[in-house]
């Protein structure tokens, strides 16, 4: 109990503030300590009783907040539930601390209950893995600390970057009695640890250049486009997809060789992920790319790519002509999905037929059913800065991408390694840290129901928290539909590719809503899902919108 005692006093001296425990024997002193320190609104714990979603539980409060969320797990197979969450983290350059209980190093490799091997589970995947010593042997004193500064990028370690956050796995044996009294606890809240600055890479002009703003890039993407007078290429999961200087319908300028075809310079700023064309210009040699380290991997797709700490813009004229032709040809690119105004003049004509046709038409627009796009585009015209939106890993984001014009908000995404897993989750996480403390907002998830059954036991919570204003937004097209678009859709035979890639289901999603005590609204046209969404309201929401298959 003191071990753990001065191992939350650490962190919370270092900045954090969220934990979330996963039930469990072996770390019911770091529970303990954590609810205690809660009760004096110290730290705020989050209890989910599956690792899985702890996991990306903490991942999404991380996300949201930039201070690396704990997470605490008993041992055995519950570490290895953390594992995705680990492996986000790390790709993605977001940090977050794994406090895994473990037997003393006498019961390891004997046999013993609910032991495994623990040490360096995380491996590839974490900034730094520390085995602690049992409490008595030498106790926990410092760990936190360092724990912290390393998933910030404050401090080096084995596979630290400087600058680039990740996860931190502190694996914390002891022996038994495993919990006793409660110490007197009286931690001093402190700041997070700051990453060292970073020696910008000067940018001049010349090289006719974009800027490719991938998953987490942020506002700075934007601020470097429009001081370079660069066309911004931003995918909708940047946070960047805003300003003059953004280019609609990107893709398909990507592939003109016009346009696509004379970029010499692309400066990328977080990790683009959504569009072969993308992929495709960051992968030829006569292109220089230019790439802000972002998470646990270099982006290196030509293997002649320059990374960088950060960039800056060098003074100099800018290349109007280039930046002209992009805009040009994104204006005839931009997709506008609002309803066409009213028929005022034919709604009060005194010609029967004139008025009728008007009428028509309003009543057809009220009932047009939801496709993917008006569904994507009535999501993102709800969301303003002061709420969140976490796009699922699903078919629909890739139609958000080549659809949605710009907008200033905060988005997420797991794109780091672009996996369905703790969608849910990380939605929780974020809608947490961005309502604590009273501010405004909705956060709202859009995904697939694939990627919604995937994560359905994060619907589970517990009853003593915060409900956080949350809108889960299903596009249930019954099944996997992504892969329509991949080459599996052309060589497999129709029954397998049904079974084993469509993954078809009957799933009642209300009765799912009803069993874990959330508001369900089932809606089929735009009117309806306009309402939905910005209808006021508190709590948990689950919208499911039936898509064609």
């Amino acid at each position: 109990m003191d071990a753990a005692a001065s191992l939350f006093a650490e962190l919370i001296a270092n900045g954090v503030r969220d934990v979330v425990i996963s039930p469990g024997s072996r770390s019911q002193a770091l529970a303990l300590v954590a609810a205690g320190l809660a009760e004096d609104e110290l730290l705020r714990v989050h209890v989910r009783i599956d690792e899985r979603v702890a996991g990306f539980t903490a991942l999404g409060l991380s996300r949201e907040s930039g201070v690396p969320a704990a997470v605490v797990c008993t041992s055995g197979t519950a570490v290895a539930n953390l594992l995705p969450a680990a492996m986000e983290a790390f790709h993605s350059g977001v940090p977050l601390l794994l406090l895994t209980a473990d037997r003393p190093p006498e019961l390891r490799g004997v046999g013993a209950n609910q032991a495994t091997i623990q040490e360096g589970l995380f491996h590839p995947w974490v900034r730094a893995g520390i085995d602690a010593p049992v409490p008595g042997d030498g106790g926990w004193a410092g760990l936190a600390a360092r724990a912290v500064a390393i998933a910030v990028g404050a401090e080096d370690a084995d596979h630290a970057v400087p600058g680039v956050a990740g996860p931190v796995h502190l694996n914390l044996p002891s022996r038994e009695p495993l919990s006793g009294a409660m110490p007197s606890l009286a931690p001093q809240p402190g700041a997070l640890p700051s990453p060292p600055p970073r020696e910008p890479h000067l940018l001049a002009h010349g090289p006719r250049t974009i800027v490719l703003a991938g998953a987490d890039a942020g506002p700075v993407a934007e601020e470097i486009a429009h001081a370079g007078g660069w066309p911004l290429v931003a995918e909708i999961v940047s946070g960047a997809r805003f300003g003059r200087q953004l280019v609609h319908g990107y893709r398909r300028l990507l592939a003109r060789d016009d346009l696509g075809g004379r970029i010499e310079r692309v400066v990328v700023l977080g990790h683009p992920t959504l569009s072969r064309e993308a992929a495709r210009l960051l992968a030829r040699a006569d292109v220089e790319v230019v790439a802000v380290r972002h998470g646990g991997e270099e982006l290196d797709l030509n293997h002649r790519t320059h990374a960088v700490a950060a960039v800056t813009v060098a003074a100099g004229e800018p290349d109007r002509s280039w930046l002209g032709e992009w805009m040009r040809a994104s204006a005839t690119e931009a997709v506008d999905l609002s309803e066409h105004a009213p028929d005022t003049a034919g709604l009060a004509s005194t010609d029967f037929a004139a008025r009728r046709e008007a009428v028509r038409a309003e009543l057809d627009a009220v009932r047009r059913p939801l496709d993917r796009a008006r569904l994507v585009d009535a999501v993102w015209r709800a969301t303003w800065p002061h709420d969140r939106l976490m796009f699922g890993s699903s078919r629909l984001v890739r139609v958000a991408d080549e659809v949605l014009a710009g907008k200033k908000v905060p988005v997420h995404a797991n794109r780091g390694l672009a996996g369905i897993d703790g969608t849910i989750a990380t939605a929780t996480g974020i809608a947490a840290a961005s309502q604590a403390a009273g501010a405004p907002g909705v956060t709202r998830v859009l995904l697939g129901d694939l990627a919604f059954l995937h994560d359905v036991g994060a619907l589970l919570l517990p009853p003593g928290e915060p409900e956080p204003r949350l809108q889960v937004i299903v596009g249930n097209d019954g099944g996997g539909t992504i892969f329509d678009g991949l080459e599996v859709a052309s060589s497999a035979p129709p029954a397998l590719l049904d079974r084993v890639f469509y993954t078809p289901h009957g799933v009642r999603l209300e009765h799912l809503a009803l069993a874990y005590g959330w508001e369900y609204q089932r809606v089929t046209t735009r009117t309806a899902l306009d309402q939905a969404l910005t209808s006021p309201h508190g709590g948990r929401q689950i919208i499911e919108v039936p898509l064609a298959r």
